[in-house]
């Protein structure tokens, strides 16, 4: 192990222990069959008891160990003292053990910002599609997102039986990523993964422009990037601003690690400073390779239809 690892592998590893805390917490609500469901701003925008529960776990671990960070959640929750059994104090050894990349070797606490989403594919999660599910948790730096966990806390669900549920990958720029092997889309098909329940004709018309040879309607942006790292679609087209930044930031990093590209729809990079605005504006566009060519296909009334940031 090093001796003294920078800041920002440190937070990564604890970021891995408290994403698969999280996890875990995730995955011990569904089983007790009280989901505590609400409804945020409607029908496709829920909170469970996992989400409080999991985002409290994410940022009271996170915050004990690094109080400098800034860290901004998706859910909006009383300040409260909370309970024991959600605080995680451990760390990955493995990323311990990895050399940081020197541009980020020097990094100091405040200079990070945390984007957590505790329960990405909320919706999904309450009707039991839960390899749509996951938990997020991106670090960003000068607006950028530099590193980012994802955890999967239903992996493995379908095989049933004694199967060992849940896995959790993460990268770092410069780094690469870990925990996910890459894979290629077969042979030239264009397969688009998009929204499955926050579609409308805008989204509809970009998708079409694509010419996709299939198209994949799943929840979840951590969902989505794991398909593309994976090989099971092109590109993630999504022309709404229903996207946020906790959405974003780790799943942009992961992808970016691996060499892949996400931006909004006019081909823009993001930026993850904390004093931004939480909505994606302008859509997310993500691809494992040959970003141009979607970004070129965007149609000019679905640019029109979604302002830049």
């Amino acid at each position: 192990m090093n001796r003294n690892p920078a800041v920002v592998m440190r937070l990564v590893a604890s970021a891995y222990a408290v994403a698969e805390r999280a996890g875990s917490i995730v995955r011990n609500v569904l089983q007790s069959g009280e989901l505590g469901i609400v409804e945020k701003t409607g029908a496709n925008d829920l909170q469970t008891l996992a989400d409080r529960l999991a985002q409290q776990s994410i940022c009271a671990s996170l915050s004990k160990h690094f109080p400098k960070i800034t860290i901004i959640g998706e859910e909006d929750l009383p300040e409260e003292e909370p309970r024991a059994d959600l605080m995680e104090e451990g760390q990955e050894d493995v990323i311990l053990q990895k050399c940081c990349p020197s541009e980020y070797k020097d990094l100091k606490e405040e200079e990070l910002v945390v984007w957590v989403d505790p329960l990405d594919g909320t919706k999904e999660y309450t009707e039991g599609l839960l390899d749509n599910v996951t938990v997020l948790i991106g670090i960003s730096y000068g607006g950028k997102a530099i590193a980012g966990v994802i955890n999967q806390p239903f992996y493995n669900y379908q095989v049933g039986g004694d199967a060992d549920l849940g896995r959790t990958m993460w990268g770092v720029l410069g780094l690469g990523t870990f925990g996910i092997e890459v894979k290629e889309v077969p042979g030239d098909r264009r397969i688009v993964t998009t929204t499955r329940s926050h579609s409308n004709k805008v989204v509809t018309d970009c998708v079409d422009a694509m010419e996709p040879h299939e198209v994949i309607r799943v929840g979840g942006a951590g969902n989505k990037i794991i398909q593309l790292i994976e090989g099971k679609a092109s590109a993630y087209v999504f022309a709404s601003p229903g996207c946020k930044k906790w959405d974003t930031c780790a799943t942009e990093a992961i992808l970016h690690a691996v060499g892949g590209k996400l931006t909004d729809m006019h081909g823009n990079d993001y930026r993850y400073d904390a004093n931004v605005k939480h909505m994606n504006s302008a859509g997310v566009l993500a691809t494992l390779h040959n970003h141009q060519y979607y970004v070129n296909r965007v149609p000019q009334s679905v640019r029109s239809a979604l302002k830049q940031d």
